[in-house]
């Protein structure tokens, strides 16, 4: 096993009628810059949950922040935020208003271009506090430091990171989530999945204890997965979903191993160029990265196919097994696994390798073997 250091400050509320909770976890004199989405929170009664627990709090809104936050919609934020000197931050949603919440953050405080943050990997040197109400699982933003933007000026989906944007708590009511569409369920189960692989599926370090606890995530998401699709209104399975997203990408499972997050940085090029959806890239691009680096991932490719899948034997044919059934599971929660499947043509491939180019994305995975030709390898197996 690999040396780490292992840091997580959020806490976390969980079950059914935390929201209320919210109230004893709020600075008493804070101003609080409520951030969401589109209308759903107002839909499922989310909204009314969150306003009552801010009674007594000045409160200043800022709503609809979109699927892949832009950074040009978070800027419009951060210049409200500091036009009425807000103290906090609640951010009420999914991965994409908790990272464009954190982005918020630390721009509120950065001076010069705050593009910066994300381009430059300019450093984070004070942030706002912020908290989450966590209404949609799948991204694990609600209990790490990382956040995702994108630039649509200029095509371009960038993470950035930083302790400070830790949040101090998140709220996850599993309830929260029954209204859902079934696309978005399937994208956070989707998500959660890759998340675990791809630090899961590298090479072995003799870290029996993390590679259980993935095991455990993946196992746990191919059974409660469909479950969330097939009776929305099942607590029980909502709230393992949810867990399961969360714990997915807090830092415990990625703890003194090897992590890969090339399918990550090859799929945010597919959301920036053609914008699919963030899982509908994965569920692409995993399959395709498991078959290119299939001798490279070997030993762990085996493993994964006789602990998670049950497959017998150690050879080719395991791994073949392995990845099928993969690729089967996403599609059998309504997540397309291919390119075509989306109206990408192959001729979009040049473009999408010199994206990752452009942002220095040139020795990829956790041995940092893939290259530009070896991206555009992976992506033809996507087609």
């Amino acid at each position: 096993m690999q040396n780490f250091s292992f840091y997580n400050p959020t806490k976390i509320l969980f079950g059914q009628g935390q929201i209320a909770a919210l109230k004893g976890e709020l600075p008493a004199a804070a101003k609080i810059l409520l951030t969401y989405g589109g209308g759903s929170i107002h839909r499922n009664g989310v909204y009314a949950q969150v306003k009552a627990a801010l009674s007594g709090h000045r409160v200043v809104e800022f709503d609809g922040i979109e699927a892949n936050p832009r950074f040009e919609t978070l800027m419009r934020a951060v210049d409200l935020a500091r036009v009425e000197k807000v103290d906090f931050i609640l951010a009420v949603g999914g991965g994409s208003v908790i990272d464009g919440s954190k982005f918020i953050a630390a721009a509120f405080y950065h001076e010069g271009d705050a593009w910066a943050i994300l381009a430059d990997h300019a450093p984070v040197q004070r942030a706002l506090p912020l908290g989450t109400v966590l209404t949609l699982p799948a991204t694990g933003s609600e209990m790490n430091a990382f956040a995702v933007v994108t630039r649509e000026s200029t095509h371009e989906k960038l993470p950035f990171s930083s302790p400070l944007v830790y949040p101090r708590f998140s709220v996850l009511d599993p309830t929260t989530t029954f209204t859902l569409p079934a696309r978005q369920i399937a994208n956070g189960v989707v998500d959660a999945f890759t998340h675990t692989m791809e630090q899961y599926l590298t090479y072995p370090v003799n870290a029996p204890l993390q590679d259980r606890f993935a095991e455990g995530i993946l196992q746990t998401l191919i059974e409660e997965g469909p479950k969330t699709l097939g009776h929305p209104q099942d607590v029980d399975a909502r709230a393992n979903m949810m867990w399961c997203a969360t714990m997915a990408l807090n830092g415990l499972i990625g703890a003194g191993v090897p992590q890969d997050w090339a399918t990550h940085m090859i799929g945010h090029e597919i959301t920036a160029l053609h914008g699919l959806d963030h899982a509908q890239t994965l569920a692409v691009v995993l399959p395709a990265t498991m078959q290119r680096q299939r001798d490279v991932k070997r030993d762990k490719l085996i493993q994964y196919g006789r602990r998670v899948w049950g497959i017998a034997g150690d050879g080719d044919a395991t791994i073949d097994q392995a990845i099928a059934r993969t690729r089967a599971f996403f599609e059998s929660l309504g997540v397309k696994t291919r390119l075509r499947d989306y109206g990408v043509a192959p001729e979009a491939i040049p473009a999408l390798v010199a994206q990752l180019e452009k942002h220095g994305m040139v020795k990829l995975g956790e041995r940092g073997d893939i290259t530009p030709e070896r991206s555009r390898e992976i992506l033809e197996l996507c087609a």
